[in-house]
């Protein structure tokens, strides 16, 4: 994802990705939704820092990472396979032992602490099977879209292909657990995955020529996540802490900002242990919502498609209204301010239930009439069960504390200290009113806080956290 690219820069590593040669990824091409036509959707869209992102062929990728590690004064220890983690300690395979403050779990789908302590619960929304395996050969789609995955549904589930460097393609077909299950039972591995690629209308044609030169391997019942992420002396990353539907490709992306928020975590629970438990719950509660940000739109999606009629669409189609889906997903759906950006381009290719268009139509609107630059004299309050609350915020490679402003069904907002104040005051008294009593609570001009209140303000309001009650007019 684009946003990945955002930790890389800020780690240092992204020179060393941009220089390995791997394919430009502008956005996705789908067979999917109301017509089986493909069409496509780009990064830049809804990013300008980062418009693309890459096809990255792992092995080479993960070499990158572990070489900037050790670069960064990291121990690598090649060769030492960890078969065990128990309070603080990890056990190798040899009979070895190793000791630290912290552990880090990035074991991936193993998830030794996870297994182990029994945290980790299947996802009963996601039980699929997904099969895979790397091509030579074949074809790309046509420019501007040759570095895109191509996603296709079909009658049993979707395939994906994905343009690799040196002319290799992943391709992976995913299909129900049970009927996917019984086929490879019934047919073989290969045989199976064979006859999903020949019975897709775009994909096959794509591969034609192509030659199968790794796999096909299956894997099955992999969403899920762990009950808990952190604890005293040990944090789950990546697949060892939660894995969702590969259909975003969101895999690395999910691995490498929480990484970013445990190392956030390590550092504060090492240099300020009494921040240790709360900095742990914000990893938790942060890591999550991009998980189940990414569940709920996958649910979405699944639910638009009407591309073709079977058991796998008919299961996962949402028959009920917008209250099936969390709001502030349903919200990131509707505005497109998220890290992915793509949700509003997605949803108008697929078909949703009324009452969820029309609850669409409705927030698009309000948020619409809410765009609205306040004045000095303009009265605003909290929108209704909106909080300001201290808590752990990340702040610079660690979480401190801070402010934050949530509500029913929302994320939380990480504000600075004037915002909050903004926020705190807010109970129908004019801007001008509340930018003075923030100045005088910190001995301050009024001057110097107003224009900062106004911005805040336009922000707040534009996303509904504000609510405009009125505004005074000027005496004459």
């Amino acid at each position: 994802m684009p946003a990945t690219l955002a930790v890389l820069d800020d780690i240092g590593v992204l020179p060393e990705v941009e220089a390995a040669g791997f394919i430009r990824k502008w956005g996705a091409t789908m067979s999917w939704g109301r017509e089986a036509e493909p069409w496509s959707w780009y990064f830049k869209e809804t990013n300008r820092r980062f418009p693309h992102a890459y096809q990255v062929w792992r092995p080479r990728f993960d070499q990158i990472l572990l070489d900037h590690a050790a670069d960064c004064g990291c121990a690598v220890h090649f060769g030492e396979a960890v078969v065990s983690v128990d309070s603080g300690s990890v056990t190798l395979a040899g009979g070895g032992r190793a000791e630290a403050a912290m552990v880090v779990d990035a074991s991936g789908q193993r998830a030794l602490v996870a297994t182990a302590r029994g945290l980790r619960k299947w996802d009963s929304a996601f039980r699929n099977l997904a099969v895979y395996g790397y091509f030579d050969g074949g074809q790309h789609l046509d420019p501007p879209d040759d570095g895109n995955i191509f996603i296709e549904a079909t009658a049993h589930g979707w395939l994906w292909k994905i343009p690799l460097a040196g002319g290799v393609s992943s391709v992976g077909a995913v299909v129900d657990r049970n009927y996917g299950a019984g086929e490879i039972r019934r047919l073989g591995l290969e045989p199976f995955f064979s006859g999903q690629i020949a019975a897709s209308k775009r994909t096959h044609d794509l591969l034609g020529g192509a030659a199968l030169r790794q796999g096909p391997t299956a894997v099955r019942d992999w969403s899920y996540s762990a009950g808990s992420m952190a604890g005293d002396d040990f944090v789950l990353v990546g697949d060892a802490a939660c894995f969702i539907d590969p259909l975003f490709s969101t895999g690395v992306h999910l691995a490498v900002t929480g990484a970013h928020l445990a190392a956030a975590y390590v550092a504060t629970a090492l240099s300020t242990p009494h921040l240790r438990a709360a900095a742990g719950a914000a990893y938790e509660r942060l890591y999550r919502n991009q998980y189940a940000h990414f569940r709920e739109l996958a649910r979405l999606f699944y639910a638009s498609n009407r591309t073709t009629d079977s058991y796998f669409w008919e299961a996962r189609r949402i028959a009920g209204s917008v209250g099936d889906v969390p709001r502030a997903a349903f919200v990131r759906a509707v505005s497109g301010q998220n890290a992915a950006g793509y949700e509003r381009s997605v949803l108008s290719h697929g078909v949703l239930p009324g009452a969820f268009l029309r609850a669409l139509d409705t927030e698009t609107a309000a948020r619409r009439a809410r765009h609205m630059r306040p004045s000095a004299t303009t009265r605003v309050r909290r929108a209704f069960g909106v909080a300001v609350r201290r808590d752990m915020v990340l702040g610079d490679g660690r979480f401190e504390p801070g402010y934050v402003i949530d509500g029913p069904g929302r994320d939380e907002l990480p504000v600075s200290g004037l915002v909050a104040s903004l926020a705190h005051y807010a109970d129908s008294e004019t801007l001008r009113a509340i930018s003075e009593r923030i100045a005088s609570a910190n001995e301050v001009d009024p001057a110097r806080v107003a224009e900062s209140v106004l911005a805040a303000a336009h922000l707040l309001i534009a996303d509904g956290l504000l609510e405009v009650v009125g505004t005074d007019q000027p005496s004459i």
